[in-house]
């Protein structure tokens, strides 16, 4: 077998959208190339998945390798894609079972001995993963966050050594849905707040009646304080208010933190953020 499909998912602003790793193996000289829009990151997957793959004892295949992250015009970024063009080019030389990929989708950087490391958007890609009904692989810590996914069925991995061996012997085990705690992470609470009655009873009424606020004073009147307390006083988070939150949280440089599950964000722009900053900046928009 000198072809092999790998899906994946790439990160497309809170989108996750779905990436086919075609892996063809043909005669020529020894090369890898990877096509289908990559940038600098994606296309140095190949120093990173031949290392990988040497490091665990698999042979990398004498032939000209062509990876295409189909569709062409998608444009593809970061190390998501490692463990899946790894896993396509295992499948292409007959490494490991093809059938044993049915079905299921990959996210995963890899390092240089095989670890399987964590990558941003693994709760939106499960979340699609689930509604396209494959499953999703995902790097070991990643797993909570990934199972969080109604519906979705999640196979977590932190060696590529032992993934292959697991695929070997047989059909992958779903890791379970572990639903979460209440947030432990301290929350400002308005009780700390002394004086400002008038101020205090305003933001009472417009957490009930989910009225907006305006905030004028001085610097040091109080506003940000008051308003860092507004979330405490709204009601929790429905479930699926929840996952939309955390997902949010998933594709930003911060990351998911399972101890605010449940919480109700809170950001504090500084007032010169023009509006371009406000929901993201730059070229490709992305929460901060």
């Amino acid at each position: 077998m000198s072809l092999a499909t790998v899906f994946s998912r790439a990160l497309n602003g809170l989108a996750a959208d779905l990436v086919a790793v075609e892996v063809h193996l043909a005669p020529g000289l020894p090369a890898i190339n990877i096509v289908g829009l990559p940038e600098a990151a994606v296309r140095e997957a190949k120093d990173r998945v031949k290392a990988a793959l040497q490091t665990c004892g698999y042979p990398f295949p004498n032939r000209r390798i062509t990876c295409h992250l189909a569709p062409a015009d998608l444009p593809k970024e970061g190390g998501r894609f490692d463990l899946a063009i790894a896993l396509g080019i295992l499948a292409a030389s007959g490494q490991i079972p093809e059938t044993a990929l049915d079905g299921i989708e990959v996210l995963g950087e890899l390092s240089l001995s095989g670890e399987i490391r964590p990558v941003r958007g693994a709760l939106p890609a499960a979340l699609k993963a689930a509604q396209a009904q494959r499953s999703l692989l995902v790097p070991m810590e990643n797993a909570a966050e990934a199972g969080l996914a109604n519906r979705a069925k999640v196979f977590a991995a932190a060696h590529l050594a032992t993934l292959c061996a697991a695929l070997h012997a047989g059909p992958l085990e779903p890791i379970g849905r572990v639903a979460p705690g209440p947030a432990t992470a301290a929350q400002p609470d308005l009780a700390e707040v002394r004086g400002q009655h008038l101020a205090k009873r305003a933001l009472e009424i417009a957490a009930a009646g989910s009225h907006s606020m305006l905030m004028i004073g001085p610097p040091g009147s109080g506003k940000s304080m008051l308003a860092a307390r507004l979330p405490g006083l709204l009601p929790p988070l429905t479930e699926d208010e929840a996952i939309e939150v955390a997902a949010i949280a998933s594709v930003s440089q911060g990351g998911f933190d399972a101890n605010r599950w449940g919480q109700r964000p809170y950001r504090t722009p500084h007032h010169t953020a023009s509006a371009v900053a406000l929901v993201g900046g730059g070229v490709k928009n992305t929460p901060n």
